[in-house]
């Protein structure tokens, strides 16, 4: 015939090696899984980052209250110099002006728990802008102490408010491995709101006394306008959403904060069965405050773990270092007002930079090394400020080194224990009772900074500004040895993954227990035997 019928080397009817045919087929087909995969791969990667992009606008729209307490802390420090002035107040009333607010946002903080589970977290966040405007027009208006006092009192709850919510929902919308950085977002705009308050101090300083301190609060007002506009733009929290049972929309919400589709229906199931829905008697139906004045022993360590880092993070005296910062700077030899508020903007443009550290480094190093890193470096920081202003009088040498070693506290405060503390209580807690007991942090963290703010000044003219920072090294000494011992890592970990790992944490410890018992009872019999 001519030709043979099989063979990949065999000719056909054309004259055509068949193996050739077969060979274009299999390059044309390589080639439309050449094209597929790279269009996959590019749609993978438009989605990741689309996605990214939302959560990121998410939570800087989530942490806009945040500027309003950092431009509280960072304009008061200047502010209060002018209001003493206006107003003729004494020093024990300028401590309890500036210390209330923080006694105050406890009640928005406590307050804030229960609201965000009955109206949801965005919600609880528009009534935290609300409320703080009014407490900023009173406070601009005031014609007097009573009714300033009034409005450091509204002010107060809605930093309370939006302090505690914040972080709880960015870290409930984030994806798993952006956690940490994300959750970050409230401690930088806190940051920057204290370097905005700094610079309107040394902006406006130049105007009357009676005018001055009054632009400077009516400045505070203006980013929480921006609220009202990221209500258009942010999503609930879709484990709120879950616990109402409103699972389709928490599903969403999902789709649009997770970069891979796969893992949305296992993110739900796992939040599904944290809130009970999916394992309903797993839990009793009893109140959450229940559970929180009674809790079981895992939830025990994660209320010492997250109240005990919010309160060293305020009694390491972060606030007292940032309030009053002017009169660290005159202690040190600072006379010139205008020199005083120009050495306070270099704190706050500190405080910021190395802000964006912890951002880099959270998700990466992990928590807990943050966190150590921060303590170690707080505590040689502040006993240097103690032993500069206790040793060397006041001289261009002393302010010198009193700037160096303020910036370099709020430096370490910011890389670690300033954002990881927020990071840390939006993370360990169950999603049943996240909220309020994260408002006790909140609380926590609002009255020991209160206490810090509000006896400052006397304290230090009891010991002396070096006496003061002695005592604040010897806390921050204290807290290195609370992280290294109770605080766990939980970076790359779901925030459901992260209450089982409490969980099986206290079960290891009941079992390696029962396991020495036993291995106690057969070396006793043995020694009976022998």
């Amino acid at each position: 015939m001519g030709f043979q019928e099989k063979g990949n080397g065999e000719m056909g009817l054309s004259g055509i090696p068949l193996g050739a045919k077969n060979k274009y087929k299999r390059m044309d087909s390589e080639l439309v899984d050449d094209i597929n995969d790279a269009l996959s791969l590019q749609q993978q990667e438009d989605r990741r980052n689309s996605t990214r992009k939302y959560v990121i606008a998410c939570a800087i729209f989530a942490s806009l209250n945040n500027v309003l307490l950092g431009y509280d802390v960072g304009v008061m420090s200047g502010a209060v110099i002018f209001i003493k002035e206006d107003l003729k107040i004494s020093e024990v009333q300028v401590e309890f002006l500036i210390g209330i607010l923080s006694i105050v946002s406890l009640l928005g903080s406590l307050g804030g728990g229960r609201t965000s589970d009955i109206i949801g977290r965005k919600w609880t966040m528009a009534l935290a802008a609300v409320v703080f405007q009014m407490g900023g027009l009173t406070m601009t208006l005031a014609p007097s102490y009573v009714v300033l006092m009034i409005g450091r009192f509204l002010a107060g709850i809605g930093i309370g408010f939006g302090v505690m919510i914040s972080p709880i929902y960015i870290a409930e919308i984030s994806p798993n491995l952006h956690r940490g950085s994300l959750t970050t977002f409230p401690e930088i705009f806190i940051n920057v709101g204290i370097m905005l308050g700094y610079v309107s101090n040394f902006a406006f300083s130049s105007l009357s006394t009676h005018i001055n301190w009054r632009i400077m609060l009516a400045v505070g007002i203006l980013p929480s306008l921006f609220i009202g506009f990221a209500l258009f733009i942010i999503p609930e929290s879709p484990r709120w959403l879950v616990m109402q049972n409103r699972v389709d929309e928490a599903r969403s919400v999902l789709l649009k904060t997770n970069e891979d589709e796969k893992e949305v229906e296992e993110r739900l199931a796992e939040i599904q069965q944290a809130a009970g829905f999916s394992n309903s008697e797993k839990y009793e139906e009893k109140p959450v405050w229940r559970e929180l004045l009674f809790p079981s022993p895992a939830l025990r360590r994660m209320l010492i773990t997250g109240l005990g880092i919010q309160c060293f993070q305020q009694i390491s005296g972060i606030d007292a270092t940032v309030y009053y910062s002017p009169e660290i700077f005159q202690a040190a030899g600072v006379k010139d007002n205008s020199k005083l508020l120009a050495a306070t903007v270099a704190v706050g443009i500190t405080k910021t930079v190395f802000i964006l550290v912890a951002i880099i480094l959270i998700d990466k190093l992990g928590r807990k090394p943050l966190l150590l890193v921060s303590t170690i470096g707080m505590t040689v920081c502040l006993f240097c400020t103690g032993a500069t202003l206790s040793l060397f009088g006041q001289g261009s040498f002393s302010i010198a080194l009193a700037i160096l070693f303020v910036c370099g506290n709020v430096a370490f405060f910011s890389i670690g224990l300033g954002p990881v503390c927020w990071v840390l209580t939006s993370e360990i807690f169950p999603l049943r009772v996240r909220a309020q007991a994260s408002a006790l942090g909140a609380v926590g963290n609002r009255v020991c900074s209160g206490i810090v703010a509000m006896s400052f000044l006397s304290v230090a003219k009891a010991f002396s500004f070096g006496g003061t920072f002695f005592l604040f090294s010897a806390i921050s000494a204290l807290a290195i040895v609370f992280v290294f011992t109770l605080v766990p890592e939980t970076k790359g970990k779901s925030l459901e993954q992260i209450e089982m790992m409490f969980q099986n944490e206290y079960e290891s410890q009941g079992k390696e227990m029962e396991l020495g018992d036993v291995e106690q009872l057969v070396q006793n019999k043995t020694g009976l035997t022998n």
